[in-house]
């Protein structure tokens, strides 16, 4: 085990979050039951906030960013885990006011940790990461609500996915499909649908379509949607969903607010229901895990994602914040 080894730790500097590599020692880790060594993390929106300092992410500083990790139990002082065990890391404040994924070893509560499934490789799972746990998240609470139908079933509605180029997005595509529904893909980059159809969307919206102001309720098209952008979007999508649909929210690269009104709810009764992937308890995250080794399929994944260095993190950080990374990042945590 390494005496020192490279992390990407954010610090303050003049009143201002800065993040950059710096050699740690374990001595210097929290003093979590379980040691877990790291092989890969993600980069993802929130990522990309924390590692430029365009967002204040971290709530404590000095703060390891990375909100995700995978890797295996070098050391455990939990029953629970035994070195040896393959080992994944979803959100429970990493990098916000926990130690996060981008180091070579860190430090953990045994109840953040998930089993890797089988299926997986670490470097899948990251390719699933924070994204495809929580489009997976979405999934299941759609499915629970009991509102969409497969393409099969006679008057079967649309599903969409906004944000559908992204981490969450692709994968929520992949899913829907593989369990039969029918998924639109809204994006603005016209030149990701031969990839989006790939993944078994059939059919697309352009985003601006749905940045466009419009009345309160507008013509019903959509059974269900997972929305991971928020603002505009989430009105209009809101506005367009049948009697009785549902939209599972995720995100706000698009704007926290929500400038809409009660109608699509009181006259309609679509649900708008709340997804958080950072607190669910562990029966949804391996409820969530088990739908992905279930139905995501590896070749979808391996079309969904690049591996790159964390060294590039603040390269890759600036360019997923302006919407120029498609699908997923995997971060290699030893380069």
């Amino acid at each position: 085990m390494a005496d020192t080894f490279t992390a990407f730790v954010i610090e303050d500097a003049d009143g201002k979050p800065k993040g950059g590599l710096k050699p740690l020692t374990l001595a210097d880790l929290p003093d979590h039951d379980v040691l877990v060594e790291v092989a890969y993390s993600t980069l993802n929106y929130k990522d990309g906030l924390a590692v430029t300092g365009k967002g204040k992410i971290a709530r404590k500083l000095p703060m390891v960013g990375g909100i995700d990790l995978a890797g295996t139990v070098a050391e455990s002082r939990s029953p629970d885990w035994k070195p040896g065990d393959k080992v994944i890391v979803n959100g429970w404040g990493l990098s916000e006011t926990q130690w996060g994924g981008y180091t070579r070893f860190q430090r953990v509560k045994p109840e953040w940790l998930t089993r890797l499934p089988d299926v997986f490789s670490l470097e899948e799972a990251m390719a699933i990461g924070t994204a495809g746990y929580t489009a997976a998240l979405c999934v299941d609470a759609l499915e629970d609500w009991g509102v969409i139908q497969p393409a099969s079933q006679p008057g079967a509605k649309e599903v969409l996915v906004t944000g559908a180029a992204g981490g969450v997005g692709s994968v929520a595509v992949a899913l829907l499909a593989k369990a039969g529904y029918p998924v639109t893909a809204s994006t603005g980059r016209p030149e990701t649908h031969e990839y989006l159809a790939g993944l078994g969307a059939t059919s697309f919206i352009d985003r601006a379509a749905l940045l466009e102001k419009g009345p309160p309720l507008q013509k019903e098209r959509w059974a269900g949607a997972v929305d991971s952008v928020g603002g505009i979007t989430l009105v209009n999508v809101l506005s367009q969903t049948v009697w009785g649909g549902a939209v599972a929210a995720c995100g706000l690269a698009g704007g926290a607010d929500l400038p809409g009104t009660v109608l699509p709810h009181i006259l309609r009764s679509v649900t708008l229901i709340g997804v958080d992937s950072v607190a669910a308890p562990s029966d949804r995250r391996d409820r969530a895990w088990k739908r992905l080794a279930r139905h995501l399929d590896k070749a979808h994944l391996k079309a969904m994602y690049e591996v790159q260095p964390m060294s590039k993190l603040p390269e890759l950080g600036a360019k997923i914040l302006a919407g120029q990374v498609r699908g997923r990042v995997v971060i290699d945590v030893a380069k």
